[in-house]
């Protein structure tokens, strides 16, 4: 034992002799779990990994922002390890989020912003005559998690709209998944004691032990334990009962889930300032210095968030639910005059259909549970097995907690995907991540693809000043022995949607070159096209109706510039594709009003045309798309 001991004594020495830009360069190559477990060696390590702000310092340049950014959120933390711990919890977060309503798209990009992480969402907009290079990005914001001063991931801010007015709503963030698909909006019941729950998010390991390193040791406690002592210990006090688990708002009917987020949304909105309300939500220029900005405007919304709380009484609650519940049934129970002088007769000439009506929905109704339970559903319902059969009454849920409010709850969630496109839920407030490939040997052309249709690239005629936007999100997969590329449609910019979100727009052999050559031979500026790779595969087209297209033969064709181009043999129809930085494109975007808040975070409505932003409506949605015969 005490060689073991000495060994250990003699490696922890070791490290602790080294400098501490040599602990830096350590700290460079590990996680920031093997960090923590690195300080519980020993008490010397335990201290110097804790003290080290350069360790953690090289731990923030692996997860967070740019560098050169870090000194300056380091101001608004106690530590860089406390900032570690922000950066660790929400780095997950961060990149592409979508839902299958409205099916022209509904995109959410989540990035960086000062000391928090903003989600904006894309606007389906058409491109001016100098395309993506001039024409601003239309995006809207949609929520924000800001970092407390001990780094938790706590503090929420959902953006909405109510008549002409802009609104934040606070709410709390109850746990970050590291490997979270699903992002869902809920309601949380809290005690009133802790309105303002911790969030279980993904934190440091043993990050207590890092506060207990400063801490003094009571030395006259230690000399007065004796032998005698143990026998207290082996005989210690029970434990109270732990408290019972939240209720899961899941559990809570369609109905009930959405009026309660209306109802708590409604109590808790504050009235964005003027200032506050021009300040930008992440660093948009590299040339202006506004850092400054947002270091004021996350004070505010910090004091904001204090002085409001985010939550509402459990008992205001059910009054105003059971308001509500007495007056929907009061107007379903005024029957229109006319219809008070219905015949009898009439009534027993349709209660055989109605009898007949009934029946039939008891038989489907029981069809459709059976599939459920056997996990047989379809597509557009998502793949959540089988189907809630019971929900718990919403007074029951309210009685779990004093307190309630908003809370953002990042899971992970068993998903299937087609052609990389997440199969939903259809009755949860969430927004499902968007699994990205990244570029590589042989699969160079993956990731987020942006374009129009129409040859030359930008050129416009005078009757169709502008053309749709559409992304693309390209990864491959491999089918039947061969390596293929898709293109799946995550937004248009049409007037009306012309295939569902998800759809293949191509789908391309990637080993099969292409037979035909390209169509054209300049561009717009009369420059030679130069052809660098071909590829052939089918392109969509009308099929059976709106939710299953067609296709029709193809090729893609590898240009210079780093552009992408698919022609339809037939209709010679072009899309022209570059690929996309996302993040810089909203940095140098427009900034439009958001819809009310729970809409604004999932739409859940079916919708086929543009929700987010007020498009004409004076020309033709096939105007600037291709016919597909």
């Amino acid at each position: 034992m005490a060689a073991d001991e000495a060994k250990a004594e003699c490696g922890s020495s070791l490290l602790l002799g080294l400098p501490e830009d040599v602990l830096e360069l350590i700290s460079g190559h590990l996680q920031p779990r093997d960090l923590c477990s690195l300080a519980l060696c020993c008490r010397g390590l335990r201290a110097a990994v804790a003290t080290s702000e350069k360790a953690w310092l090289a731990q923030c340049r692996r997860l967070g922002p740019p560098p050169d950014l870090l000194p300056r959120w380091r101001s608004g933390v106690r530590s860089y390890s406390a900032l570690c711990r922000f950066l660790s919890a929400v780095s997950p977060l961060l990149g592409i989020w979508v839902h299958q309503n409205p099916e022209l798209g509904n995109v959410v990009c989540v990035l960086w912003g000062f000391l928090s992480v903003a989600a904006c969402r894309v606007i389906p907009q058409e491109l001016g005559p100098l395309g993506l290079d001039a024409s601003p990005l239309l995006w809207a914001p949609v929520f924000e998690i800001f970092a407390d001063l001990d780094g938790a991931p706590s503090l929420l801010f959902l953006h909405g709209r109510d008549l002409a007015d802009d609104f934040l709503f606070p709410g709390a963030v109850r746990s970050l998944d590291p490997a979270a698909n699903v992002l869902l909006l809920e309601v949380d019941a809290r005690p009133s004691g802790n309105p303002s729950p911790p969030s279980k998010s993904h934190l440091l390991p043993h990050s207590r032990s890092f506060s207990a390193a400063s801490e003094p040791k009571d030395s006259t406690l230690t000399k007065t334990l004796c032998r005698s002592d143990t026998t207290v210990a082996l005989r210690p006090s029970p434990p109270p009962a732990p408290p019972p688990p939240p209720a899961p708002f899941s559990r809570l009917a369609f109905g009930d889930r959405r009026r309660l987020l209306d109802l708590v949304a409604g109590k808790v909105r504050l009235k964005v300032p003027q200032d506050l309300a021009a300040a930008p939500l992440f660093p948009c220029s590299p040339t202006y210095d506004d850092i400054a900005i947002l270091a004021d405007r996350r004070l505010s919304l910090i004091q904001m968030h204090k002085l409001n709380g985010g939550h509402m009484d459990r008992k205001v609650a059910e009054s105003a639910l059971s308001l509500s519940e007495r007056n929907r049934i009061r107007r379903s129970d005024e029957i229109p005059c006319s219809r008070n002088t219905t015949t009898g007769r009439r009534r027993n000439l349709f209660s055989v259909a109605g009898y007949v009506k009934d029946g039939l929905k008891q038989v489907m109704g029981r069809s459709s549970s059976s599939l459920n339970s056997a996990g047989l559903i379809s597509r557009n319902r998502g793949s959540s097995g089988s189907g809630e059969s019971k929900h718990m009454p919403v007074d029951e849920f309210l009685r779990t907690g004093d307190m309630i409010g908003l809370n953002l709850r990042a899971a992970h969630m068993r998903l299937t995907t087609y052609r990389a496109w997440p199969n939903m839920h259809d009755n949860r407030f969430a927004l499902y991540k968007l699994p990205l490939q990244d570029p590589e040997a042989g699969r160079e052309y993956a990731g987020l693809w942006g374009g129009t249709f129409g040859w030359p690239p930008g050129r416009f005629s005078e009757d169709k000043p502008g053309k749709a936007l559409f992304f693309l999100l390209l990864s491959y997969e491999e089918a039947e022995g061969q390596l293929r590329l898709i293109a799946t449609k995550i937004l248009e910019g049409t007037h009306y949607v012309l295939h569902p979100n998800g759809s293949a727009m191509f789908t391309v052999k990637v080993d099969e070159p292409a037979t035909e050559p390209f169509p054209w031979v300049t561009d717009g500026d009369s420059v030679h096209v130069e052809v660098k790779h071909t590829c052939s595969g089918e392109g969509i087209a009308s099929g059976y109706g709106f939710r299953y297209p067609g296709s029709k033969p193809g090729s893609l064709y590898v240009i210079q510039n780093g552009l992408l181009a698919f022609v339809w043999r037939e209709s010679k129809a072009v899309l022209t594709l570059q690929r996309l930085d996302l993040e810089e494109l909203l940095k140098k975007g427009e900034r439009v009003p958001s819809l009310p808040p729970i809409d604004n975070f999932a739409y859940l409505t079916k919708s086929y045309s543009n929700v987010f932003a007020g498009l004409p409506s004076n020309s033709s949605c096939c105007s600037t798309s291709p016919r597909y015969g």
